[in-house]
């Protein structure tokens, strides 16, 4: 059986020769902000240590074919790499290609527009080795007259903050409004300076006609483990009974599709389903947003948690043994599909304590006060079912790599229920890989190893 992340690189391989080709640079757009060949040179040893804001910006926009239809195609970018060898050329223009799959994943169901609301979100992009990008969109409609096309500024990055990507865009979209030529100094000083340690901020200056030079401070959440993500949207689309019944799928790792027609909403809530895991990580396909061209992924055999906007539901939910969670405003029904048992998962006691904790926040919540309820209401039921793992962990000697005793470690559960939840969860990937890290990890200085807990 294929696994997951082969499973879609075998959809983007059959997929690639449907890519929109690459257009050159628009005449309004400024050549003079690209970097020099000795300037990129010089901070390729500093973009390796991971302190660059992002690798790439392009712009997307849909343009006109002579099959009189609208493919998305890269119209620019910045910057532009020299000096790599071919296969390092064909890895990046195959990265760039599929970007517009999910900066327009529509398609070609494009047309001229009067009216758009600009929206952001956000996506992964997961090569065969398992290694993820970050993509950063923000799709608008430029200022003019008439009906005009969108365009998507999406940026890629090695860095997980939603919060602080959005809060780039808004630059952007502000300097958009008075030039395109605005853009990119401002990107070129995004990507000269550092990214802030989680708590710190860094100032970018900014220089813009009759306003002069600016200063934009950028600040950096202090949990790093929440900058990705913002809970508002996951409990305005669902209530807290549905929120757990979704939380019970994704913890017994589950196929699981999300249908809406917003790309903010889908990418923001599973994002956020995602991080009610901690201190476990998904480890199977995550695509916030299924562009069309990729719409098969939902036939993959493997768990996986995918974001569907409504217009393609009907081809997405023609498949068994899976959860369709809609989203959307004006629904008949939260879960179209679900395996029946979702209400069952979670030991009773520790579910009604879940629901508890979550009543101290409300509609009105600010995403500060979710950031501390939402952790403090999910983290305790990992620690009361499974937190006493480091016990279980056994080494012969200091320092050799422990084994982990999982039938003692279920046996030492007494409640009936949470025992047989726990004895499903050792058997996820996320369980299983999460204990593996913690047998190759150093024993404490009393040789037990029992100093690594939740």
């Amino acid at each position: 059986m294929r696994t997951p992340m082969v499973f879609l690189s075998a959809l983007f391989a059959l997929c690639w020769g449907r890519l929109p080709k690459r257009t050159g640079k628009e005449p309004d757009l400024p050549a003079s902000t690209e970097l020099s060949n000795v300037e990129e040179k010089a901070k390729e040893q500093r973009y390796a240590s991971g302190q660059f804001f992002f690798e790439y910006l392009v712009v997307v926009r849909p343009k006109k074919t002579k099959d009189g239809i609208y493919e998305p195609q890269i119209i620019y970018q910045f910057p532009k790499k020299d000096g790599m060898v071919r296969f390092q050329k064909e890895e990046e223009e195959k990265t760039l290609k599929a970007l517009t799959l999910f900066c327009f994943p529509e398609g070609v169901n494009w047309a001229p527009l009067t009216e758009y609301p600009s929206e952001t979100f956000s996506f992964v992009l997961t090569d065969v080795d398992g290694t993820r990008k970050n993509g950063y969109c923000r799709r608008l409609l430029p200022d003019g007259k008439g009906a005009r096309l969108p365009e998507a500024y999406c940026i890629i990055s090695n860095l997980a903050c939603f919060g602080l990507f959005s809060k780039i865009f808004d630059e952007v979209e502000q300097r958009r409004k008075i030039s395109m030529a605005m853009i990119y100094p401002f990107m070129q000083s995004l990507r000269e300076s550092a990214f802030p340690a989680p708590g710190h901020t860094v100032n970018i200056k900014s220089f813009i006609p009759e306003r002069g030079t600016e200063i934009i401070s950028l600040t950096r959440p202090t949990d790093s483990w929440l900058e990705h993500v913002d809970f508002r949207t996951l409990f305005k689309c669902l209530s807290d009974e549905e929120v757990l019944q979704v939380f019970a799928a994704t913890v017994l790792e589950r196929r699981i599709i999300f249908i809406a027609d917003e790309l903010g909403t889908l990418s923001q809530v599973i994002h956020a389903v995602t991080v009610l895991l901690y201190p476990f990580i998904w480890q199977h396909t995550l695509i916030s947003i299924v562009p069309e061209i990729l719409i098969d992924v939902v036939m993959a055999p493997t768990p996986y948690l995918l974001g569907v906007q409504k217009s393609f539901a009907d081809q997405a939910t023609d498949q068994t043994e899976l959860l369709v969670v809609d989203l959307s405003e004006g629904r008949k029904e939260t879960f179209i599909k679900s395996m029946g048992d979702e209400n069952t998962i979670l030991p009773h006691k520790l579910k009604d304590e879940i629901k508890q904790a979550l009543s101290a926040k409300n509609e009105n919540s600010s995403l500060e006060e979710l950031n501390r309820v939402v952790p403090e209401a999910f983290l305790p039921f990992f620690i009361k079912t499974v937190g006493h793992f480091s016990k279980y962990i056994v080494r012969n000697g200091k320092d050799q790599q422990g084994e982990f005793q999982r039938t003692n470690f279920c046996k030492a559960i007494e409640s009936k229920s949470t025992r047989r939840f726990v004895k499903k969860f050792v058997q996820t990937q996320m369980f299983d890989l999460f204990v593996q890290e913690m047998e190759q990890r150093p024993a404490s200085q009393d040789g037990t190893g029992e100093t690594h807990t939740l």
